[in-house]
């Protein structure tokens, strides 16, 4: 993170986003200080990159699990505009929890706090162990058998209720199926795919 000391917050945005090359609508930044007197005029802002970002997950995710009295390791990358956090720990079983609960309630959380710290929603996705892949993997063969169907009889599909990043991988992996289309219908846990017939 970087301070920027000036008279304007706009000309402070300027600086930034060309020191930065990046867009100013691109820029992730907290405003520290504005004031405009009558004689003077004095800005500060904070600006953030993306490495900052993943630190603070990183180390918001170690320290939630640690705080538990679980050893881990918590390895970042940055893929497709995606955080990615893998865990690594001697007590991953219940860290994944029944049926992946306790893992997704860890990313909601970690997903909330990173947007409150820097006032930006940003795409995270932790994993233990390739819980995470072995389960998209699993659920993308259930869903596409359910098309084969769906294609057969032109009698729609619903999937059970799942989160949206797993329901993310089975339109990405449904879409460009002749005849098929998906949609994720209902709101919050409730949140399920439909898979439908389109002539």
């Amino acid at each position: 993170m970087k301070i920027y000391n000036g008279k304007s917050v706009e000309d402070l945005l300027e600086q930034a986003a060309n020191e930065l090359n990046i867009s100013k609508e691109d820029l992730m930044y907290e405003v520290k200080e504005e004031s405009k007197g009558l004689f003077s005029k004095k800005a500060t802002i904070e600006v953030y990159e993306i490495s900052d970002v993943i630190e603070f997950a990183q180390n918001y995710v170690k320290e939630g699990i640690e705080a538990l009295g679980f050893e881990c390791e918590v390895t970042p990358t940055f893929v497709d505009g995606i955080i990615n956090l893998k865990i690594e720990s001697p007590r991953n079983s219940i860290i994944i929890g029944k049926n992946g609960r306790s893992l997704q309630s860890l990313n909601e959380l970690t997903r909330l706090a990173v947007s409150n710290r820097y006032k930006k929603r940003f795409r995270i996705l932790l994993d233990v162990s390739d819980y995470k892949e072995e389960k998209y993997a699993r659920l993308i063969a259930i869903a596409r058998k359910l098309a084969h169907e769906v294609t057969r009889t032109k009698v729609d599909a619903v999937l059970d209720p799942m989160p949206a990043d797993e329901r993310r991988a089975i339109h990405n992996a449904l879409t460009g199926m002749p005849h098929i289309k998906t949609e994720s219908e209902g709101f919050g846990k409730n949140r399920q795919i439909h898979i439908k017939y389109i002539g």
